[in-house]
């Protein structure tokens, strides 16, 4: 028999956190509330109990479940060879909807699917999911809904679609409009979106703008002026030098957007909305 938490209620709040997490310290599935949408979950370095997640939505394992952490920081455990361009992304975007796809560290004992060795990230901002993440540590968490019908927006769309395969609810109240979050490959060189969702492409790419140049000052409004006299202006030798106002530097190249998102392969975000069977020449994340 399943168990149901009215976390809007602040004293339900703590015995449902309890609850969980003493569910996925059993190794059994829970479901949660996210920023996006509603996920079902459990310990990350349980494979049975991911194997649990999957069967309850009726998916494979070539469609493995991201990995909801407590903090960015946790990323550095669970992932190797992680680029400058995606800290910058986690400093800008965690906690909040955004999917890093990174290497996963080699020596982690999971499970969480045919992975190709890499690891979908996210930092949710829902304090209810931060409470039970800071709890458990690392969950794997992927959308509260059978595959093929929309992700839950409410816990009772998850008890209707997950019965008893989930022993505790966390009800948070309604969830957000659910849209997804935005997925970005992190394991090449370069960006690449796998999916625009929450965050848009423009705001991904001012992120990863680089800062201008700190030591360079801007041109005040005299300068500007004494610079753009004409020869006529300028009445003896004591004129103004052109050369001694600064010139304003050219902003540094923006990287390139991505004009149309690339497939997401095998990966699937908790907040997927509508999910659709794989397509078997659908790329999976470059390892």
């Amino acid at each position: 028999m399943s168990e149901r938490y009215d976390c809007t209620d602040p004293a339900n709040r703590t015995l449902g956190i309890d609850s969980a997490a003493a569910a996925v310290r059993r190794g059994e599935v829970v479901v949660l509330p996210t920023d996006t949408v509603y996920g079902i979950g459990c310990d990350a370095f349980d494979g049975n109990a991911v194997a649990d997640v999957l069967a309850a939505k009726g998916r494979g394992r070539d469609m493995p479940p991201p990995v909801l952490i407590p903090t960015a920081r946790t990323a550095q455990g669970l992932a190797t060879q992680v680029p400058d361009y995606a800290q910058r992304l986690m400093e800008r975007f965690w906690p909040g909807p955004l999917t890093l796809v990174l290497k996963s560290h080699t020596s982690l004992h999971w499970d969480l699917g045919e992975t190709n060795g890499t690891v979908a990230l996210r930092v949710p901002a829902n304090e209810i999911a931060l409470e039970l993440l800071g709890e458990i540590g690392p969950m794997a968490v992927t959308s509260a809904n059978t595959t093929g019908d929309p992700a839950a927006r409410t816990v009772e769309d998850a008890v209707e679609m997950l019965g008893d395969a989930v022993s505790v609810y966390l009800d948070g109240g309604p969830a957000s409009d659910g849209e997804a979050s935005t997925i970005i490959d992190c394991t090449g060189e370069a960006p690449v979106t796998l999916r625009l969702g929450a965050l848009a492409q423009e705001v991904i790419d001012a992120a990863l703008e680089p800062d201008p140049d700190p030591d360079h000052d801007a041109q005040t409004d005299d300068e500007q002026t004494d610079d753009e006299q004409t020869d006529d202006e300028q009445t003896d030798a004591d004129a103004v030098d052109e050369t001694d106002a600064p010139s304003a530097a050219a902003p540094a190249d923006a990287p390139e957007p991505v004009t149309e998102p690339a497939t997401m392969g095998e990966w699937r975000d908790v907040s997927d909305v509508t999910e659709q069977p794989r397509r078997t020449d659908d790329p999976a994340p470059t390892p």
